[in-house]
C-alpha cells in the first residue's frame, strides 16, 4: 500500500511571497485548505515536509504557500514537482471506496479463484470507474467497476475477485 498520495503538481510561482500554483490531482481541491503540512518532491524525487501557511482556490488551480519558500525564485525551483499528503492525513474513505494508488498492481481473480491478471490502471469516467486489466494471456480487459463485475476487493491480501460479463472478452 502507498504511504503518500499525490494531490497536485506545482505548475509555476505566483506573486512575490513565494506562493505556488498547484494543479490539483485530487477529486476535491478544497482539501488543500485543511492541510497543515504537505510533502513536496525535491530534485531527486525524495519527499520533504513543509508546513502549509495558506491555500486558496484560483479558478482551476490552488495557490499554495508553504513555510520556507518565500520568493518567486524559491517557488519556481519546484515547478513540475508533486505535492503529496501522507496516508494518515488523506481523505477518509467510505465503505467500498479505495485509493486508486492502492489498487494499481493488485491481482485479479475470477469467480473460481483463478489468477487471471493484474490491474494496470483505473479510468475515471462520468458514470463509473473502469478497471484496465492486463490479462495473463496477453490481452487487455476493460471492466466496469460496478457491483455486477467487482465481487470482492481485498487490498490487504492484494486481490480483486471479478465476474466478467458476456461480451467483454
Amino acid at each position: 500500500m502507498e504511504d503518500y498520495f499525490k494531490i497536485g503538481i506545482i505548475t509555476s510561482s505566483h506573486g512575490v511571497r513565494g506562493e505556488m500554483k498547484v494543479y490539483p490531482t485530487t477529486d476535491d481541491p478544497r482539501r488543500f485548505k485543511a492541510c497543515k503540512e504537505v510533502f513536496i518532491e525535491d530534485k531527486n524525487g525524495d519527499l520533504k515536509t513543509y508546513k502549509v501557511e495558506s491555500a486558496r482556490m484560483s479558478t482551476d488551480k490552488v495557490l499554495l504557500k508553504v513555510e520556507g519558500i518565500d520568493t518567486p525564485e524559491d517557488a519556481v525551483k519546484y515547478r513540475q514537482r508533486g505535492v503529496f499528503v501522507d496516508r494518515e492525513h488523506a481523505v477518509k474513505l467510505s465503505e467500498d471506496e479505495y485509493f486508486i494508488a492502492d489498487l494499481i498492481g493488485i491481482g485479479i481473480k475470477n469467480e473460481d479463484g483463478e489468477d487471471i491478471g493484474t490491474l494496470k490502471d483505473v479510468i475515471q469516467t462520468g458514470a463509473n470507474d473502469v478497471y484496465q486489466i492486463d490479462l495473463n494471456d496477453g490481452r487487455e480487459l476493460l471492466l466496469p467497476a460496478i457491483k455486477d463485475c467487482v465481487l470482492e476487493v481485498n487490498v490487504r491480501e492484494n486481490y480483486i475477485v471479478v465476474h466478467i460479463l458476456d461480451g467483454l472478452l
